[in-house]
């Protein structure tokens, strides 16, 4: 009738909970229709908890930091103004959970005192039996600490604040910690000049700005020199199954940021599909609307550190992917070129691979196909 439910929505396929990381409004707080009132943090994104029907949102059923599945309430939504009235029943609730306590308590007590007193004639005897009973029960909450002897809980100090990690962070920290683990990372690197990518930018960026109407950046260069390399090489784009190797015939580049949209068949897009295609998911993910589809998956990883400012990295293999390419910033640095000493806009480019797949012949060809298609563009058409 007048009270509705706002339940968690589906998550995506390859997500199956996630915790509530804040509400966005409290009991008595006017919502509109579909309006947000929490925020579930999975190990991906970050997704809202929208109101079903406008209305005062009545009851709070879960609590922040709460582990929650598809479809678990969270609060009662009236569709009337008076559901602001029933904030109370939330007090209930600790005093019912207030009571149970006692009993057990009480059956506990009860409990050693029949036992002691069978056993008063042999005082000492029992004395000893006694003691190390009590300290069994309470040697029992030993055993968490062994839990935390993977993650070392450091003693508190001053100026120093302790903070939960939040689910997005232990993703990543466990996905980048079974990477090393499991892959047998070698990173090679060169170097590129960045003269006639940049000329062809700056020449053309008006007229495809016009007509595509979206800006010509770097990336889709780097994008299309990429994507010319693992079909040379398609070792690079394959990955060990088990005692299997899978190549794919298909090339969807992750681009690594925060989050890791992935671009999907590449290989069929021109520079202004990559280029939309970036732009898109970059809003999305700026706008937190991006979805789970949209990152899932990728067959080749490209990281942009230069956008930070980053000189040089060796960038870590993002599963279930074989190898990861780094960009880096564009510096001016003195070259040779004719018998010459002039400027030219350098960057330094890494490739991490996995070397149980791919050997070093075909990482270094590789990274000089990219060397070559970015300082010649020209190679594409062509095809050389």
């Amino acid at each position: 009738g007048d009270l509705v439910d706002a339940v968690v929505p589906y998550m995506g396929e390859s997500i199956t909970d996630g915790t509530l990381a804040t509400f966005l409004k409290k009991p008595g707080d006017r919502v509109e229709l579909d309006e947000p009132i929490a925020q579930i943090e999975t190990d991906k994104v970050t997704i809202d908890v929208n109101s079903p029907e406008a209305g005062v949102i009545q009851k709070l059923i879960a609590k922040e930091g709460d582990t929650v599945e598809p479809g678990t309430k969270v609060a009662i939504i009236s569709k009337s103004s008076e559901g602001s009235t029933h904030v109370a029943p939330s007090d209930d609730k600790p005093s019912d959970k207030a009571a149970p306590p006692p009993p057990p308590d009480g059956d506990k007590k009860e409990e050693p005192k029949p036992k002691e007193e069978p056993k008063p004639k042999e005082e000492p005897k029992p004395k000893v039996e006694t003691k190390p009973v009590t300290e069994k029960p309470k040697g029992s909450p030993p055993p968490p600490p062994k839990t935390s002897a993977t993650e070392p809980q450091l003693p508190p100090k001053e100026r120093e604040r302790r903070v939960p990690m939040t689910r997005l962070r232990k993703r990543v920290a466990t996905r980048l910690k079974d990477s090393q683990n499991t892959f047998a990372l070698l990173t090679t690197f060169n170097e590129v000049d960045m003269t006639n990518l940049m000329k062809l930018r700056s020449d053309y960026k008006d007229t495809f700005l016009e007509k595509h109407g979206v800006k010509l950046g770097l990336m889709s260069g780097f994008v299309k020199a990429a994507i010319s390399a693992l079909q040379k090489q398609p070792i690079v784009n394959a990955v060990i199954d088990g005692d299997d190797i899978i190549y794919r015939d298909y090339v969807d580049i992750s681009i690594a940021g925060l989050v890791v949209p992935v671009l999907r068949n590449a290989e069929r897009m021109n520079f202004a599909e990559v280029e939309k295609a970036i732009n898109t998911l970059a809003k999305k993910a700026n706008d937190g609307t991006i979805s789970i589809d949209e990152m899932a998956g990728g067959s080749f990883t490209i990281s942009n550190g230069g956008v930070y400012g980053s000189l040089l990295s060796t960038p870590i293999i993002n599963p279930p992917q074989s190898a990861i390419l780094g960009m880096h910033s564009i510096v001016n640095r003195p070259m040779v070129v004719g018998g010459n000493i002039v400027p030219r806009p350098m960057m330094y480019i890494a490739l991490t691979y996995d070397h149980r797949l791919i050997d070093g012949r075909e990482a270094v060809f590789f990274l000089r196909r990219i060397k070559d298609v970015v300082e010649d563009p020209r190679r594409l058409l062509l095809d050389v």
